[in-house]
């Protein structure tokens, strides 16, 4: 499911040209390896600061996330790095943001970033969620519910990041942003801290209840129905084991077990 990245320096030069033109000449570029969904993402430094470059072909599947992002990013203000500039030419499609200076989260048991994770979730479900049509989470997780009526436990009008793994929050001195909005959905103000919960398990290496402790750091997971939650974390398992598949790589066996592992501890619960 992870996307191959492609070196900076093998953009088209007119391309370069086009980031220069706006960013001045670049004097560095080191590649993240971070993250799964981009081709190109690299942090170059100029004259006028420091930047992140993230990007794809034109002609990529996912393609659209580029705009999603473009759009959604003034309203995420303050929570998120602010973007500069939307460059398209050459066949790529590049989004240019400010870089953050920080680091990513660390999920561990014990870490201090888990409070500002905590306030950072706590941020995004009080922000109005803006009228840009976002796919509802009851949508995205119909097709893998236990009945088709749990769908509406999901329903709300909070705007919902749903992918808050480690490498998507850097944490900046003792507080926290949240990158990559391309998934942004729309649903109830606890899904993003449920959606915390499996990246507790699966890179933070919590077990389930000692990630739900952390959850309830989050005013609207501790307002959440009990069998909403139970729901949604056995959608998320039905979901990541069609992700995985018959032969997964480590990436998605590790969060498929996570998820399947909260799964059960929930109806045990």
């Amino acid at each position: 499911m992870t996307t191959a990245r492609i070196a900076f320096a093998v953009l088209p030069s007119r391309l370069i040209a086009g980031i220069e033109a706006r960013t001045g000449p670049i004097t560095e570029v080191a590649s993240v390896r971070e993250g799964y969904n981009s081709e190109i993402a690299a942090r170059i430094r100029c004259a006028t600061g420091s930047y992140f470059v993230k990007g794809l072909q034109e002609s990529h599947k996912r393609a659209w996330t580029q705009a999603r992002e473009a759009e959604i990013n003034p309203h995420v203000a303050g929570l998120s790095s602010a973007l500069r500039w939307h460059l398209t030419d050459c066949g790529w499609d590049l989004l240019i943001f400010e870089a953050l200076d920080g680091h990513h989260a660390d999920y561990s048991p014990g870490s201090p970033d888990l409070r500002a994770v905590a306030a950072l979730l706590t941020s995004v479900a009080r922000t109005p969620c803006p009228d840009l049509g976002l796919r509802p989470v009851s949508d995205r997780l119909k097709g893998y519910v236990s009945k088709p009526s749990d769908t509406s436990r999901f329903e709300g009008d909070a705007l919902v990041h749903t992918d808050p793994n480690s490498t998507n929050v850097i944490v900046t001195g003792s507080a926290a942003k949240l990158v990559d909005w391309a998934w942004a959905s729309r649903g109830a103000a606890w899904l993003d801290a449920a959606y915390w919960v499996i990246w507790l398990v699966a890179t933070g290496k919590h077990s389930p209840a000692s990630a739900e402790r952390c959850a309830s750091g989050v005013p609207g997971w501790r307002a959440a129905p009990s069998v909403a939650v139970t729901a949604f974390a056995e959608a998320k398992a039905n979901y990541w084991d069609e992700v995985a598949g018959p032969d997964p790589d480590p990436f998605a066996a590790g969060v498929r077990a996570a998820a399947c592992q909260w799964a059960e501890y929930r109806r045990g619960a």
